[in-house]
């Protein structure tokens, strides 16, 4: 195919934002048959989908509003990820501690028991109380924090899934242009033409527009539509710190204002800790200020034994929640659900709303509206690099521990813990990669690693591979990301080796 033949084609579909709805999306109507163009205007999973608390879960707070259907909703596709993914998703659990002045004991055990029935489980274990004097999850506690219950949800790379989704819709067929702004959409009454920001055309049948915190905006000023529900953004902040627990158990804190924060195992050495909600005007607004850091830290030093200090803290992020505007409504009382809208008098939709655990029904529910005749296939497909051969009885999760022991032990030149980095984040396409080579060492990363992420994932950028594409960036100090920076011909990162790293949002229009 020639360069300009995506251009010269009729789209069935042009979906604007690569996040993960958007990925999403893109990969369902692709494996359908259908025609699929996607433009992003930054980097693939570049704002707030690699910027979420990294969690598939059911939602256990939205119990508390009576939020059933979303939980069992979110509770079903749980188990679904964590089977088409295991490579970059598997089960965690949480230890929760009672707190005494908070909700009481018997509403947490009802509210776990719900948690345990809302929906069927397969890969995920049951809630079970605990007692934190005896238990190990305890050692790192404060000895007045004594009771509490286990239960458990699922982990994910949010940043790598958008990958594989995007990566499953382009081996379908599926156009991906990231770093491509879409400036004007008309609609001549049979087709879209879509100017891009490099002044190429794109043309559609019909477009979606997934833009998630810009969504709003996007149908305003590209699609010409003043009909997309408004959406409140809300930041949520997240700080990186010396790991808090030697135990594979995360944590969920309770706080006086009626918050939770978990306090997650993250990148062998860390925890991730998280998360806000501050109300902000625009998504170029996002930052993490000093406040919100302060908050995290008390709020996990109410609970810990050995308390964190502003020196623990190693990397600091944000990310927009674009919540449905519902009036009279608090931070968490307002629905973490989607809605779909179809745009009076021509083939657009605007996605708003939703979150990472339930993008793949989101992506079904928009194929339903827009193809009825096509069937769903996404639930028992394994994504990209989690595609095993399965032996009678076994799950994705059985599956992918069963390859990773034997690729381990079939590559024994390497360190294991090597291996296990690569198969974590690129799966199955860690084994060739293995036993061609990794090539010359670049600042802590290996070439052939490098090369992978330009060829097959869009990188372009150090901050691409080091932040999004794997979490390289914690482990390497400011040496080796110039050594990697000056591989991608950039200059060499501005912060000091010992400085926290703060990501926030670039300005974008999606």
């Amino acid at each position: 195919m020639s360069d300009t033949a995506p251009f010269d084609r009729l789209h069935d579909l042009l979906i604007i934002g690569g996040g993960i709805n958007g990925a999403g999306i893109a990969r369902d109507a692709a494996g359908r048959g259908l025609s699929v163009a996607l433009v992003e205007a930054g980097d693939l999973g570049g704002a707030t989908s690699s910027a979420s608390t990294k969690l598939i879960h059911g939602g256990l707070r939205y119990l508390e509003f009576h939020a059933y259907g979303l939980v069992r909703k979110a509770l079903a596709e749980r188990e679904v990820l964590l089977d088409i993914a295991p490579h970059i998703a598997w089960p965690q659990s949480f230890v929760l501690p009672n707190a005494p002045d908070q909700r009481p004991e018997w509403m947490l055990r009802a509210g776990l028991f719900l948690y345990d029935h809302l929906a069927r489980r397969r890969i995920v274990h049951g809630s079970a109380r605990i007692d934190l004097r005896q238990d190990p999850a305890g050692r790192s506690l404060a000895p007045e924090w004594n009771r509490g219950f286990r239960y458990w949800d699922g982990w994910v790379d949010d940043a790598r899934l958008v990958i594989a989704n995007l990566q499953d819709a382009r081996d379908k067929g599926a156009l991906v242009l990231p770093r491509t702004r879409a400036i004007r959409a008309e609609h001549d009454g049979s087709r879209w033409a879509v100017t891009l920001g490099d002044g190429r055309t794109l043309h559609a049948a019909r477009i979606v527009n997934a833009a998630g915190p810009w969504a709003e905006s996007v149908a305003r000023s590209v699609l010409g539509r003043n009909d997309a529900p408004a959406l409140r953004l809300v930041q949520g902040s997240h700080i990186i710190t010396r790991r808090v627990s030697s135990g594979a158990d995360a944590f969920m804190f309770q706080q006086p204002d009626g918050r939770i924060i978990f306090v997650i195992p993250y990148e062998r050495d860390f925890s991730l800790i998280g998360t806000t909600e501050r109300d902000i005007d625009t998504p170029d607004a996002a930052h993490i200020t000093e406040d919100e850091t302060d908050y995290l830290l008390a709020a996990a030093n109410r609970y810990l034994a050995r308390p964190l200090t502003r020196s623990d803290v190693t990397h600091r992020f944000s990310g927009v929640r674009p919540l449905i505007l519902e009036a009279n409504k608090g931070d968490r009382e307002t629905t973490r659900d989607y809605r779909l809208v179809a745009h009076d008098g021509v083939p657009a939709m605007t996605v708003v709303g939703g979150k990472i655990t339930t993008y793949r029904v989101l992506a079904e529910d928009v194929l339903q509206r827009i193809a009825p005749a096509s069937k769903r296939w996404t639930a028992t497909a394994p994504l990209p690099g989690s595609r095993i051969d399965r032996k009678p009885g076994e799950t994705g999760q059985d599956a992918f521990a069963r390859w990773l022991a034997d690729l381990t032990a079939a590559e024994g030149n390497y360190d294991p813990r090597l291996v296990r980095r690569l198969a974590h984040t690129i799966g199955t396409a860690a084994a060739p990669l293995l036993a061609a080579g990794l090539g010359a060492n670049i600042g802590g990363m290996f070439e052939a690693e490098l090369d992978h992420f330009v060829r097959n994932e869009w990188a372009t950028t150090a901050d691409d591979v080091l932040w999004r594409r794997t979490k390289m960036g914690l482990h390497i100090d400011n040496a080796g990301r110039a050594e990697i920076a000056a591989w991608f011909g950039e200059a060499a990162p501005a912060a000091g080796a010992d400085a926290p790293v703060t990501h926030r949002f670039a300005a974008k229009t999606a």
